[in-house]
């Protein structure tokens, strides 16, 4: 944990953000902690950062929406975590993800066009999002994902997924085929 601080936010129980740092990558994560959880399992979001769909709106993902409905049903169940990780792209970063939306353009799937630039499917990795709940004094948690590789990262990093609860988006005329490669080529659930 490098720095934590309140953050006030719009329509939202009252929150702080604390910050971590990778000791292996350097980059910095942030985990943005939503009101109080009572003495449940706490809803939380692995959400990694999508510069094109978190600021500027892309709709060739959905990632956008995803973002902000997780800060919605967080304020909904009285508090949560989203934690917001520096994985850009699935893990190939910005440069590489623009140059995969170039072969996408050209009729390449999400999937086809990260092998094409010689990368994995998804290039994430959850540990630093279970060491960062850890350091949080989360060791049990319900996850907001259609990606079971995300459940499956938080447990075998050691914390315990007591409930996976569906995160859909409505498609647009963009992003649907991105949307049905994930199901049928990443294994998103449904």
């Amino acid at each position: 944990m490098v720095a934590r601080a309140r953050l006030p936010l719009d329509h939202l129980p009252p929150s702080q953000m604390v910050s971590f740092r990778d000791l292996v990558s350097g980059e910095d994560h942030v985990a943005l902690v939503v009101g109080a959880f009572g003495g449940r399992p706490p809803l939380i979001r692995l959400h990694s950062e999508c510069l094109t769909g978190d600021v500027f709106g892309s709709l060739k993902c959905d990632c956008g929406p995803q973002l902000h409905e997780a800060l919605r049903l967080l304020g909904a169940e009285g508090g949560g975590v989203l934690l917001y990780l520096r994985q850009e792209g699935r893990g190939i970063g910005l440069a590489n993800k623009l140059r995969a939306y170039q072969l996408q353009d050209r009729g390449l799937d999400t999937v086809e066009a990260n092998a094409r630039l010689g990368f994995a499917d998804d290039e994430r990795d959850y540990a630093m999002a279970a060491a960062m709940l850890r350091a949080l004094g989360i060791d049990r948690v319900r996850v907001l994902t259609n990606n079971p590789a995300k459940v499956a990262g938080l447990e075998a990093a050691g914390i315990e997924v007591a409930e996976r609860v569906a995160h859909h988006m409505p498609a647009n005329p963009h992003n649907a085929d991105y949307i049905a490669t994930k199901r049928a080529k990443s294994g998103h659930l449904p």
